[in-house]
């Protein structure tokens, strides 16, 4: 209670010092989610990335880490075969980035940013029974030994590695940089608001259930759809994707997690959206490699 010269008294509620604080921090991250907010040429949807997130910077994180794994985990020489093989899968695909992309932001009336005209593009192998592979930003693709075994032939391999570099084209990082950074202001709003630490695990347990793993799971569907046009613009298979992700299903040996629950959408979800994509897959086929006098390759 405080009494003031005139003698009326007031009571400053540190609960509503609290609702203030909430206020402030949702209007500034409101604020924040809006003008960073645009639409993606390649995919016709809204995604948030903070502007002060360049592709540069991306690009300089993603060399970074690339070094830092190729150091703890030396990959095979580049004349190894299963390095030559997957180089040359890759060398396809980034032939066939411009005129994927142009094709996919038409769709959506809009121009390719081609962020890909920046990337040094460099491909290794790591031998490890790791079943796994990744495109850093920058275009910095590793490859697990431990994958090529269930990719079985080149059509496979070329799904995974387009799915792989389509997430630095579309810049997922950077939208996960933003989004981490929007997650950290609501922690900081829920300290400074008065929330405990187990209410704060509560509200970030339902903000992961509820936005944060749909969110990482439509990057996925995102990466797998223009990751597929790439391979069959590339002259691969895209059908494929289908005894891959079944295989993969099966070398998981029903270990993975739920899908509400996971990052990555179940193989049976992703097999049947690529099963509906095939139409359209077929149609990049026929215009960017039989028009071109190109051909599969043979199993």
């Amino acid at each position: 209670m405080r009494q003031d010269p005139f003698g009326n008294t007031s009571r400053i509620g540190f609960g509503g010092l609290r609702l203030w604080v909430l206020l402030l921090f949702a209007g500034y991250a409101a604020f924040y989610w809006f003008s960073n907010r645009s639409t993606d040429p390649l995919t016709g949807e809204k995604v948030v990335i903070d502007r002060s997130i360049s592709p540069d910077d991306e690009k300089a994180l993603g060399l970074q880490a690339y070094q830092q794994v190729l150091t703890e985990q030396p990959p095979l020489p580049k004349d190894a075969q299963a390095a030559r093989q997957v180089s040359e899968i890759a060398r396809r695909l980034i032939a066939k980035v411009p005129e994927v992309e142009d094709a996919l932001a038409a769709e959506h009336g809009l121009q390719a940013p081609h962020v890909e005209r920046d990337f040094d593009w460099d491909v290794n192998v790591i031998p490890s029974d790791e079943v796994n592979a990744f495109c850093l930003p920058g275009g910095k693709i590793a490859v697990y030994t431990g994958l090529i075994p269930i990719a079985e032939n080149a059509d496979a391999m070329a799904i995974v590695l387009g799915h792989e570099m389509t997430h630095a084209l579309l810049r997922h990082g950077a939208q996960r940089m933003t989004q981490q950074k929007l997650e950290q202001m609501g922690q900081v709003a829920g300290a400074m608001g008065g929330l405990s630490q187990g209410q704060l695990q509560t509200v970030m347990a339902v903000y992961g259930y509820g936005h944060a793993l749909p969110y990482a799971r439509k990057q996925e569907t995102q990466a797998d759809e223009m990751g597929l046009m790439l391979a069959a613009a590339a002259c691969f298979d895209p059908h494929e994707a289908i005894p891959f992700w079944e295989r993969m299903d099966s070398a998981s040996g029903g270990k993975a997690p739920p899908e509400f629950a996971s990052d990555h959408p179940s193989s049976g979800t992703r097999i049947q959206d690529l099963q509906s994509l095939m139409p359209k897959a077929e149609q990049y086929r026929q215009r960017f490699c039989e028009a071109a006098g190109g051909k599969s390759v043979a199993h």
